[in-house]
């Protein structure tokens, strides 16, 4: 993809749906695509904290001037879904099947929240302000 603001929105669905099977895999007693795919999704989404919080994030700021705006949010919203992460790899560990439903139902809830945010005030802001975007986002190693 060459635009970055939808390479962006793919990563979202591309989490999502790794994030879906992990919930199918646990609904049908697979414990080891459940960790495969909980592996996977994990990746994919701290692999997306670190382009926004080290690429994307620095270079609005410092376009718009605002650093307590939009990003403060999204970083310490990353935050909670790194701590959630975490609790549902220790349920993974732990097999706990109830509780890593559980914990994956808070995690996508506020996934969705999330990227509601993202994609329908925060990217178009940075596609407005932030200059090539395509490049900045292609130094990260990630395609844009």
């Amino acid at each position: 993809m060459s635009d970055p603001i939808a390479t962006l929105i793919h990563q979202h669905h591309e989490a999502d749906a790794l994030l879906a099977r992990v919930e199918g895999a646990l609904r049908g007693d697979d414990w080891p695509l459940a960790q495969r795919c909980f592996d996977e999704a994990e990746q994919s989404l701290l692999g997306h904290f670190e382009l926004e919080e080290q690429q994307l994030f620095p270079a609005f700021e410092a376009a718009t001037g605002m650093r307590h705006g939009p990003t403060a949010v999204m970083r310490d919203e990353h935050a909670t879904m790194r701590d959630l992460l975490d609790s549902c790899r220790m349920q993974l560990i732990a097999a706990d099947r109830d509780g890593l439903l559980a914990e994956l139902d808070t995690l996508l809830v506020l996934i969705q929240q999330h990227n509601v945010k993202e994609e329908n005030v925060l990217y178009p802001m940075c596609a407005l302000r932030v200059a090539d975007l395509a490049t900045l986002l292609a130094r990260s190693g990630q395609p844009a």
